[in-house]
């Protein structure tokens, strides 16, 4: 996992205290190594191929009892489990829409859990990355939705999606923070300097 640095996290902090200073909009960033441990699925694609493996044996030559089949089941079920759980093999097995679904779970949980649905005028924005998915997202609150078209998002989410993608994390928060920036400041300009939430990034 390429979790971005101390260094790097500073430059995101700069980065939102920036894009706020033109906006009433509260900006909240979210980087997620990954969205969820995925343990069950290495666990059933090894009893799935133990529970073929008897079949796969009757169409040998070798000696084998009822006993024998059995513990190289569970030996092969052992075994798989445990090399299914390496984290670049593991994501390989997971469905891209399970991996999608939880981490966009995620996204809303961290919504919740930053307080960006308490903010004055209901102008919470949060932009949640998570590395292992390579997946991204951007939630806004009310008062930001009934300003800022759904589509607005779409071009700064697909540049952000690119550069993850690349493994350029940092790059990709601060481009995608300024350009939230720029686009609510023309929606939400800044009327207060009040900061209700705290600018740094929140890595989880």
């Amino acid at each position: 996992m390429t979790l971005i640095n101390k260094q790097q996290q500073t430059k995101v902090q700069q980065a939102i205290e920036l894009a706020e200073k033109n906006t009433d909009a509260e900006l909240v960033t979210v980087l997620a190594g990954e969205s969820d441990d995925y343990y069950f699925i290495p666990t059933m694609w090894a009893a799935l191929i133990s529970l073929v493996t008897p079949a796969v044996l009757f169409q040998t030559n070798l000696w084998l009892n009822q006993t024998d089949i059995l513990w190289i089941q569970l030996i092969e079920f052992i075994a798989l489990a445990f090399v299914f759980r390496w984290r670049p093999l593991k994501h390989l097995l997971v469905p891209k829409r399970v991996r999608f679904a939880r981490a966009a779970l995620v996204a809303k949980e961290q919504f919740l859990a930053q307080g960006l649905h308490h903010t004055q005028g209901e102008t919470g924005v949060l932009i949640f990355v998570s590395e292992a998915e390579r997946y991204a997202e951007i939630l806004a609150d009310r008062g930001i939705n009934n300003l800022v078209p759904d589509d607005a998002w779409d071009n700064i989410l697909n540049q952000l999606l690119a550069q993850i993608k690349a493994n350029n994390t940092e790059s990709g928060l601060i481009e995608a923070i300024k350009a939230c920036g720029d686009l609510l400041a023309e929606h939400v300009p800044a009327t207060h300097d009040k900061n209700e939430l705290p600018n740094h990034l929140v890595i989880i």
